[in-house]
């Protein structure tokens, strides 16, 4: 069953950020799909490339999924290696018997797109803004025997303690954390994955956004034994290729891992570089940065997002709309956290396209499209703002959230 744009409150679940950056699109600066950037690293590249003599052969994925599973402490038959996180939203959603799907929104709409299109009927939960797009447990149906949620979550970068999400299990409920850019996090602290002790507990890792991966397919889930089996009998035969197998090997290895880790360091500190330049409209310009932000990109709300989009594209950045995630308008807008030089390039182009919105020349409305505003964007005054030191963060809003 396709999907269904009224069905699904009139949001667009099929678009990502990857619409951005497309076609016409393709020559301007990338803040819009959250992937690392100088990805895959040579080494990397090397091991997927000295695969390519055994193509001839069938997948044999035991390697990999040994190494997956001795990464997080588990036994093999609590992994099942995917062809991307993606794959393993589709295998849930057409495995397993369920009757009252719930997604948690703002999140990644894939999960819920899954579901409708197996044929489900999916109720929301909708977090407010003014609680800081935090969860309360409480909002879940106690009822709900399928829970979907995000951590971080994408698009609020949002990071929920592992204990609150841990109060969602219930017996015969499927618990499903999407975990995708959990490795963006330092320490990967309040994940869940190697967690036996959660009934239910699904978790899902994608290694497409730190190491480069979107075109190569690549990720897992992490579950009971019973649950693996039932989305492995959902698989086609040979899901992962060959050199993709060889890429997850390599990822899980110390060496990848530490990596990673000092990575996610750097993001870390971009990220506030980035928040740090964001919260200088906040006064003048009405910017609001969701805080505080633990993935690799943030969220904001801003007036004319629309038109501040479309002038960005005419200076030659793309950003992610923000109107195609439940629970957002079209007054949001997801950036992905880039390195410095790139940051403060962004920031001054920012500067000038909430002018030229503000004065009517920054494009049409959200819609569908990817297209470029209209005219010549005019420099502001008085001259563009760059970042500071991060300010301190505010204090979070109270945990509650009310049920679609």
């Amino acid at each position: 069953m396709p999907t269904d744009e009224a069905a699904e409150g009139g949001h667009d679940l099929r678009h990502h950020g990857d619409a951005e950056v497309r076609d016409d699109g393709s020559e301007l600066t990338d803040l819009a799909v959250n992937v690392r950037t100088d990805t895959p690293p040579a080494w990397l590249l090397d091991r997927i490339s000295a695969s390519l003599p055994s193509l001839a052969a069938y997948p044999d994925g035991r390697a990999a999924r040994a190494a997956v599973a001795a990464r997080h402490g588990l036994p093999v038959e609590r992994v099942l290696l995917t062809a991307g996180a993606a794959e393993a939203f589709v295998l849930l959603a057409r495995a397993l018997e369920v009757r009252r799907p719930v997604v948690v929104h703002p999140q990644f709409t894939e999960p819920e797109a899954a579901l409708r299109d197996a044929g489900h009927t999916v109720d929301r939960v909708l977090l407010r803004e003014e609680d800081g797009f935090r969860l309360d447990p409480a909002a879940v149906p106690e009822d709900a025997d399928l829970v979907v949620i995000g951590n971080p979550t994408n698009p609020t970068s949002v990071l929920h303690p592992a204990g609150t999400l841990a109060q969602l299990a219930r017996p015969g409920r499927v618990l499903v954390v999407d975990e995708a850019f959990m490795d963006a996090v330092p320490g990967e602290r309040e994940s869940l994955a190697g967690r036996t002790d959660v009934p239910g507990l699904v978790v899902l890792r994608s290694l497409t956004k730190t190491w480069g991966l979107a075109g190569l397919r690549i990720g897992y889930v992490l579950a009971g034994p019973g649950t693996v089996a039932r989305l492995e009998r959902a698989q086609p035969l040979w899901p992962v290729s060959t050199p993709a197998l060889v890429a997850a090997e390599a990822c899980v290895s110390s060496q990848a891992l530490a990596e990673a880790g000092h990575a996610a360091r750097r993001i870390a500190k971009d990220r506030d570089h980035l928040v740090a330049g964001l919260r200088e409209f906040a006064c003048t310009d009405g910017l609001r940065v969701v805080e505080p932000a633990e993935g690799s990109f943030v969220l904001v709300r801003l007036p004319q997002a629309a038109g501040v989009r479309h002038a960005l594209r005419d200076l030659g950045f793309a950003v992610r709309r923000g109107d195609t995630f439940p629970g957002l308008g079209d007054e949001w807008l997801r950036i992905a956290v880039r390195d410095r030089a790139t940051v403060n390039r962004f920031l001054q182009a920012l500067d000038r396209a909430m002018t030229v919105a503000g004065d009517g020349g920054g494009g049409g409305g959200g819609g569908t499209g990817t297209g470029g505003g209209t005219g010549v964007v005019p420099p502001r005054q008085p001259p563009p703002r760059l970042p500071g030191p991060p300010g301190p963060r505010p204090e979070s809003p109270p945990r509650t959230s009310s049920p679609a």
